[in-house]
């Protein structure tokens, strides 16, 4: 069947599809007053007394009456500028099916949706703050959730003293910085000498205790020290700029934090 021989009773025209379609791109019959879902009825009707499909004939009225809608729909928009574009029947038997493929995919991800819902009924999150008449419950609408027993044994264990940890094993030894201060001055006093000298066999503690004494000489102008390359030995002398005599030891104040920590 063509779209000829389909024939139209409607309040604004009587006659074949394809002269409606005429007036209406003349602007003849305005398209405003077109009730088309009595034109799908009358497609659905003549399909149903013929007893037969033409699929191509079909697809035809479907990319029209598409088109059609979209049209309508964008006159009954105010304020928006139609642009008429031409297409032929090929790509607007290809634009319908883009499109149709896109409602297919936003139907199956609403059946999705569907289906989480249903999956997760009974079960709704609030983030916004309770009422004023549900924020207070009556006491007899409060009911125990967990076993009272629960909460005491928990607590109870809360307030068991753990057993004292076992230290024996750990090595502990201590060093003052003014002791190193004291120790690296008698040095520089003989003489320069390696930071390697300097700790002889000491212990991790003792190494950064030593070095921070060598970082306060070194400020306090009465030391410095080279190294010839990354790893290489350093060697720690007196400034030519300082005093000759070094300050006695006893002058010095000593700190009085000392470091307690374990051996390596």
């Amino acid at each position: 069947m063509t779209l000829q021989y389909l024939e139209l009773d409607l309040d604004v025209f009587a006659g074949p599809f394809d002269l409606l379609l005429t007036l209406v791109l003349r602007e003849e019959v305005d398209l405003l007053e077109v009730d088309l879902a009595e034109v799908v009825i009358a497609y659905i009707d003549h399909l149903d007394a013929s007893g037969e499909l033409d699929l191509e004939a079909a697809t035809e009225f479907l990319v029209l009456i598409a088109a059609l809608l979209e049209l309508k729909s964008r006159l009954l928009l105010p304020g928006e500028e139609i642009d008429e574009v031409e297409l032929d029947p090929g790509e607007a038997a290809e634009e319908l099916l883009a499109r149709l493929l896109d409602a297919q995919r936003y139907r199956s991800a609403a059946a999705h949706l569907h289906a989480r819902l249903g999956e997760e009924s009974g079960y709704r999150f609030r983030s916004a703050p309770l009422p004023p008449q549900l924020r207070r419950a009556p006491e007899r609408d409060a009911v125990a959730v967990y076993d009272p027993g629960l909460l005491a044994a928990a607590i109870g264990h809360l307030t068991t003293i753990p057993p004292p940890v076992d230290v024996r094993h750990i090595t502990v030894a201590t060093v003052t910085v003014a002791e190193r201060l004291r120790h690296l001055r008698r040095l520089l006093a003989a003489g320069r000498f390696t930071f390697a000298e300097a700790l002889g066999r000491a212990d991790r503690v003792t190494i950064a205790v030593t070095l921070y004494a060598l970082l306060e000489l070194h400020k306090q102008g009465e030391a410095t020290w080279v190294q010839d390359e990354p790893f290489a030995e350093i060697t720690v002398s007196r400034p030519p700029e300082a005093e000759p005599a070094l300050r006695a030891p006893e002058a010095e104040p000593a700190p009085a934090i000392r470091v307690p920590v374990s051996a390596a």
